[in-house]
């Protein structure tokens, strides 16, 4: 019974501090976004770094953004093409987006593959909520574009793909 009780204690400090740890991820985040809405680029990379190496898909997303304008870091497409692809992996509507404009419009990470820019589009405008309306309705433009030049056969292997699609798990 002795050795029970430290061990309930620690359980109970543990959990406790949990919240704690969701908060300060929040916090650091928009800490970063202020940074960025500051031009303090230095600051957003840095924090945004660490919580995408932590496999956070907002943060990959952000930090693929600055590669891919070269806004606070060296503009580097394949850096920003590995970010958004890690995050779309994920289910993140704006990575999905971003990493099938790379693939279908030829910014970076050649050979162009449309087949896989509609899968990544497609599953954008699934997951995009009224918040981001702007995004969505570009990415149905991006998709039309796309949809216009692909063969049936092209088509109907990206619906496949959509379908099989299953999102992996963040890690944290």
């Amino acid at each position: 019974m002795k050795t029970l009780l430290p061990a309930l204690l620690l359980l109970l400090v543990s959990a406790l501090s949990l919240p704690s740890m969701a908060q300060s991820f929040e916090e650091q985040m928009r800490q970063a976004a202020g940074a960025y809405e500051r031009k303090d680029m230095a600051t957003a990379a840095r924090i945004w770094k660490v919580w995408a190496a932590k496999g956070d898909p907002e943060a990959q997303t952000l930090l693929g953004a600055m590669y891919w304008s070269g806004e606070g870091v060296s503009r580097n497409l394949n850096e920003a093409a590995r970010l958004y692809l890690a995050a779309a992996k994920q289910g993140y509507a704006r990575a999905q987006n971003n990493i099938g404009f790379m693939l279908g419009f030829g910014e970076g990470i050649p050979p162009r593959d449309d087949v896989e820019a509609y899968k990544w589009i497609k599953l954008s405008t699934d997951r995009y909520t009224v918040k981001n309306q702007d995004r969505l309705d570009q990415a149905q433009k991006d998709l039309a574009t796309l949809s216009a030049r692909m063969t049936p056969a092209q088509i109907t292997e990206a619906e496949r793909r959509v379908r099989a699609w299953k999102p992996v798990p963040q890690v944290r």
